[in-house]
């Protein structure tokens, strides 16, 4: 029964033809093994039909062909059929590297298949095993460890004189080469031969010269001592740099196999090498061709192998030739599911599926520190197997770089963390698994020897740690990953249970405390599960939970160092190199291609704008440190330098939000030094580049804002911003390496004067703006645009506001000087050139609520010049001047702007609500400097009048008393000073006016109006007492006028009536201005007791003493009056008020009331709250008569 597998993907870099692909599923002996094979690469040329020798062909003879390159046999000659061709030391290394995506994750086992089998034949076989064991993730790779080979070059280098005495002390106390055989050799070349023959398809043996009858004895052609012996690399042969292929053949780390195949064994994923030649033939596409000696049966041993090494290939039927001495007898055709039931080799393929399951539970179980070289042992004739932990037994006794298999297990670390890294949707799961591959890397490197790859390590796992996520992103990391992701990078082991294998007790031979683990008998590998993989790995290496930015940042950084350390030590030793003449400047790529880009070229353009920024000389635009453009340590270091420059803009960006403007700007200095160099070295800018440099001066400028509104913890800042951590001085000496330039260090000083910070910021958002417009971002980052914009329309914003208070404060300190001086005049300038360019910001990213703002702050301007043109004090002439109304009239104009660019209330309301309380504002400044310094030399008293009147309706229109807010009560205040002013006015027209009658009428309704408005609005307000008073006065006074003109008693009675009423409606005024007197006059009283404050309290906030005690005497002085006149007016008069009794109580009542008053004005002593008091009392015993009064009148 057969099924297909899936084709697996070419590896790279290879182009050969691919052998068919396909999977099988055997049944042996009713027990079902499942085994499926998918060839992953094959350099074998088409398969050949296998030729039949002829009976009695003699192999002793070698055939005309023999060690040639032959068509048939494609380019790889001898070793496609050289089957038993020793395996190299690192030939799992090699495949690894060209099979990078198996490594770590699907693949549990990569070796070459005669590793494989040997393993699977241990309970069989009584020879020694030696094996390198290797973890990588979940793979182990397993290589030969040939000791014999190892020792013979220790004895001529030095090399691994601690293993060869451990071994010594351990197992074979008189060790000493055992060279091999010359019927080892024998049958080798006879085989060599048979397989020539079977290619050539000649029968007939051809004799070869004499003179290569040694070479028939000898060794076949690649597998001599010496061979064997170069592919050994001595430490540290890897070139310092690591190359696009760094299996290179020098360094055997090659995958020179014929096939590589990525085989199924039950539930075991391996990636198997073979160099076993197939030739086409029969009825199946692929037979295998063996050649036997007749008088030796096949043993179980040989029958695993042909078995495994059919099944690893796929190969369905086995083709063997029999011979006698070399003389050929027969062939046989034997499938391969046959092979475990040849007589002689009967063997249970079960037995070797519980073989190959306990050999790799045993070993994922011990073999656990990832870049350790684990070595599994077994002595010739012993069932005892031990593993070794080779790296630690050789940093007990020498250093570690001794071991050979260091430095590809490092490059093999780096090149699967390099291909994880690659993989654009990267979960994150797997980022601890990247960062323990990394580190264990950098552990095993040495990194004087190895900088480029060291620095590409720290590179890579500082690119682990996303600097641009939210903070709370940093918890998406997962902090138990399962065993397959996360392993331990520093994992003490536990002793395995009995079920697993033991550790060695006290009747093994001594020393053997050394080894990790121990399989006391081969016979336990052919027990079912006996070794199961109950081992968990813990996870320990699960990616490292960054609580807080600065954290995540640190690390970064401190990645970042290592990597710019290993960068610089590089150079000092290549710099040691003969130099360029220093006089001869060196030609720069920048020059060329800024010079033929044209006028639009984006370099020269950067050029420019970073010699307009600060000192940055093209000249200059080079290494110092001697760094070639183009290497490997320019490139690297460019990426570093970047990479920090980013750390400490998130770090700058997360003291901002802590409000640590000090640290903030230490961090965005770093950050810009970064750059500065990074723009020093480079030749050419990215745009993401360009962005990252507008996103630091965005923020700097941000910083330095900050900086100018928190003036009073500058100190704390200037502490803040001169502390430095050695990790950032290390950092700035790497940089200052390669240049000095400094092209934004006047973003970064920390000023003292607000001006210079506002205008730095200023200068920061125009620069980040020119970089969007030169390197036209502007399009592709819409975003950044708006937000730069509009930075730059609030700092301009700002910048005016300063300007603007700075000549308000230069007005106030004028007192003499009449003439506006020129210092104010420049202010104001300044002020409106920096609200212009903010609106038009605004404005360019259709932002109305802050264009209405600035619209805003530019009428508040208008009318700080409109009251610099007063007259200074003291001018009894004064008038309202042309000049002011010029300036009043233009804030209008802007506050009206302002209005239109909202459109509507809804936009903002509050931005609506406070341009409607400017605008009122600036109509009743103007109505109230033209009412009260009226312009009678250039205007009519009426023209005056009409234009207060229109000014003041204005304002009320703009005043909005319905409206709930914070500003409710100031808008009734301000309505009724209005109504208030508006009536005093007409109550003065009417007053001063002769003639018309018709326009007097006019003016008596329209007082009369006002007044009762603003009576109305003032009682809303409970802080207003003494406002409401006064308006209630000036009504009695109307009223008073109003009866001087009446001629009849009952008018005049009417009217004093009217007038008396209003006076009583006072008295809540007055009962808020006796509440106030008391709450005062209980507070001095207590802290008199307490003796708290001893100094004299003239006057609450609240109340003005001075105008309280004016208005109660004019209150007196009309109350007296208007009873007076009312007790005149009832005794004379005959006519009767309503009947007899009612009169002569209401003039018995109101003599009463002013035979009081008189007694309590003629009493100087009464102090101001005993008067609200008694003008209390009489108001009360006044207010039914009042009201009777009234009735009876009307």
């Amino acid at each position: 029964m057969e099924e297909l597998c899936a084709a697996g993907a070419a590896a790279p870099l290879r182009t050969d033809a691919e052998e068919p692909k396909q999977g099988s599923v055997l049944f042996l002996g009713g027990n079902e093994v499942k085994s499926s094979a998918v060839v992953k690469y094959s350099s074998a040329p088409p398969q050949a039909a296998f030729a039949r020798l002829q009976e009695k062909t003699d192999l002793k003879l070698p055939p005309a062909n023999w060690l040639r390159d032959s068509a048939k046999l494609g380019a790889a000659g001898t070793t496609i059929l050289g089957n038993n061709k020793k395996s190299k030391p690192f030939s799992s290394f090699g495949m690894a590297y060209d099979f990078i995506d198996s490594v770590g994750n699907d693949v549990d086992v990569v070796s070459d298949s005669e590793n494989i089998k040997k393993l699977l034949k241990i309970p069989y076989s009584k020879s020694h095993v030696s094996m390198a064991v290797h973890r990588i993730g979940r793979t182990l790779l397993l290589d030969e460890l040939d000791i014999q080979e190892l020792f013979m070059r220790s004895s001529q280098t030095g090399d691994w004189t601690w293993l060869k005495e451990f071994y010594q002390r351990l197992i074979d106390q008189k060790w000493q080469r055992k060279k091999k055989s010359k019927e080892h050799w024998y049958q080798k070349a006879i085989l060599s031969k048979f397989l020539y023959y079977s290619i050539n398809g000649d029968g007939a043996a051809q004799p070869v010269p004499s003179t290569s009858k040694p070479h028939q004895e000898g060794p076949v052609s690649g597998e001599s001592d010496e061979a064997g012996r170069a592919s050994w690399p001595a430490p540290f042969e890897m070139p310092s740099s690591l190359s696009e292929e760094p299996g290179a053949s020098n360094q055997g780390l090659k995958n020179d196999f014929v096939r590589n195949i990525l085989w199924t064994f039950e539930d075991i994923h391996m990636l198997v090498g073979s160099n076993m030649p197939i030739f086409g033939g029969g009825r199946y596409p692929a037979v295998s061709l063996r050649l036997r000696d007749n008088n030796k049966p096949i043993n179980v041993l040989t029958g695993i192998d042909y078995w495994l090494d059919n099944l690893i290939c796929n190969v369905p039927e086995l083709v063997m030739c029999f011979h006698v001495n070399g003389i050929v007898q027969k062939y046989e055709m034997i499938k391969t599911e046959d092979i475990p039931n040849l007589e002689n080799s009967n063997f249970s393929t079960k037995v070797i599926k519980d073989i190959a399951q306990n050999i790799l539970s045993f070993l994922k179980s011990n073999c656990t520190k990832e870049g350790h070289t684990y070595w599994l042992f077994k002595a010739s004739g012993s069932d005892i197997v031990k593993l070794y932990d080779l790296t630690t037994l050789c940093e007990e006794t020498e250093d570690k770089y001794q071991n050979p298999f260091t430095m590809p297990v490092a490059i093999l670390l780096y090149k699967v963390a390099c291909n994880m890294m690659l993989k654009k949707n990267q979960n994150k799961k797997h980022y601890g698994t990247i960062r323990t591959l990394l580190l264990n890397c950098l552990k095993l490197l040495d990194n004087g020897r190895h900088p480029q790859i060291s620095a590409s390590a720290n590179y890579m796992l500082s690119e682990l740690f996303q600097l641009d996520e939210p903070k709370k992103d940093s918890m998406d990391f997962p902090i138990n990953g399962n065993s397959d992701e996360s392993y331990s990078e520093e994992e003490e082991e536990m002793p395995d249970s009995d079920e697993n294998g033991s550790y060695s007790n006290s009747s093994d031979p001594p020393d053997d405390n050394k080894a990790v683990a121990i399989i006391k008998s081969v016979g336990e590998l052919s027990v079912p599960e006996k070794y199961k993989s109950v081992h968990r790995i813990r996870p320990s290496c699960a990616f490292p939970v960054c609580h807080d930015t600065e954290e995540r940042c640190r690390l970064v950084l401190n990645y970042v160092l290592e990597g710019l350390k290993s960068v610089d030590s590089s150079i000092k030793k290549e710099s040691d190199l003969p130099a360029a003449d220093p006089s001869t400047p060196i030609p720069l790529k920048y020059e060329d291609e800024s010079t033929s880009g044209g006028p639009e070229c984006p370099e020269k353009q950067m050029a420019l704008f970073l010699d307009k920024m600060g000192s940055f000389q093209k000249g200059k635009h080079s290494s110092q440190s001697g760094m070639i453009p183009g290497s490997w340590q320019y490139k690297m270091k460019l990426q570093l330098i970047l990479k920090s420059s980013r750390a400490y803009y998130i770090l700058s960006d997360a003291a901002m939000v802590l409000q640590k403007y000090g640290r903030a700007l230490r961090y965005i200095k770093l950050a810009l030094q970064c750059h500065d160099t990074y723009c020093c070295l480079s030749a050419s800018m990215l745009p993401e580049v360009l962005m990252f440099l507008c996103q630091c001066l965005t923020l700097c400028g941000d910083i330095q804002l900050m900086l100018a509104q928190n003036a009073n913890n500058r100190a704390a800042y200037l502490e803040e911003y001169n502390y430095q951590t050695k990790e950032d001085q290390e950092i700035l000496h790497s940089l200052h390496r390669e240049s000095r330039c400094q092209v934004f260090a006047w973003a970064t000083d920390l000023s003292t004067d607000l001006e210079c910070q506002l205008s730095v910021s200023c200068k920061c958002y125009e620069a980040a703006y020119e970089i969007l417009l030169f390197s036209n971002l502007k399009n592709q980052n819409p975003e950044q645009h708006v937000q730069v914009l509009k930075r730059m329309g609030n700092i301009r914003n700002e910048i005016g506001v300063f300007y603007m208070n700075q000549a308000a404060a230069v007005q106030t300190e004028r007192v003499v000087s009449k003439n506006i001086s020129m210092t104010e005049q420049q202010l104001w300038k300044k002020s409106f050139s920096c609200f212009e360019e903010g609106i038009q910001n605004f404005e360019s990213i259709e932002d109305a609520t802050n264009a209405a703002l600035l619209l805003c702050n530019t009428g508040r301007l208008m009318r700080i010049c409109a009251q610099a043109h007063c007259a200074a004090e003291g001018d009894f002439k004064r008038e309202f001047s042309p000049e002011e109304a010029l300036y009043y009239n233009k804030a209008i104009d802007y506050y009206l702007k302002a209005l239109r660019s909202l459109g509507k209330r809804d936009v903002h309301p509050a931005v609506w609500d406070s341009v409607n309380w400017e605008l009122s504002t600036t109509y009743f400044t103007m109505a109230t400097l033209q009412q009260d310094y009226a312009p009678l030399s250039r205007k009519a008293q009426e023209q005056i009048e009409k234009e207060v009147s229109e000014a003041m309706m204005k304002s009320l229109k703009y005043c909005d008393v319905d409206t709930v807010s914070a500003r409710q009560p100031l808008c009734q205040y301000r309505a009724a000073t209005i109504h208030h002013r508006l009536a005093s006015m007409y109550h003065s027209c009417l007053r001063n006016q002769v003639g018309d009658e018709h326009l007097r009428k006019q003016h008596r309704i329209l007082a009369d109006l006002h007044y009762s408005k603003a009576v109305r609005l003032f009682q809303l307000l409970k802080d207003a007492p003494c406002e409401f008073l006064r308006v209630q006065l000036e009504r009695v006074a109307f009223a008073e006028f109003q009866m001087a003109s009446q001629n009849s008693n009952a008018g005049k009675l009417k009217t004093l009536f009217g007038a008396l009423d209003i006076m009583a409606k006072t008295k809540g005024a007055i009962q808020l201005i006796r509440k106030e007197l008391m709450a005062e006059s209980e507070q001095i009283r207590k802290e008199k007791s307490s003796a708290e404050n001893t100094s004299s309290h003239d006057s609450t906030p609240g109340l003005n003493k001075e105008e309280v005690l004016k208005l109660l005497s004019i209150f007196e002085s009309r109350m007296s009056f208007l009873l007076l006149q009312s007790i005149k007016l009832l005794t004379s008069s005959k006519k009767k008020i309503g009947g007899v009794n009612e009169e002569e109580i209401v003039l018995k009542t109101n003599k009463q009331v002013y035979s009081l008053l008189l007694r309590a004005t003629a009493n100087k002593a009464m102090t101001l709250l005993e008067r609200t008091e008694v003008i209390l009392s009489l108001l009360e015993q006044l207010t039914p008569n009042a009201e009777a009064s009234n009735g009876g009148v009307q």
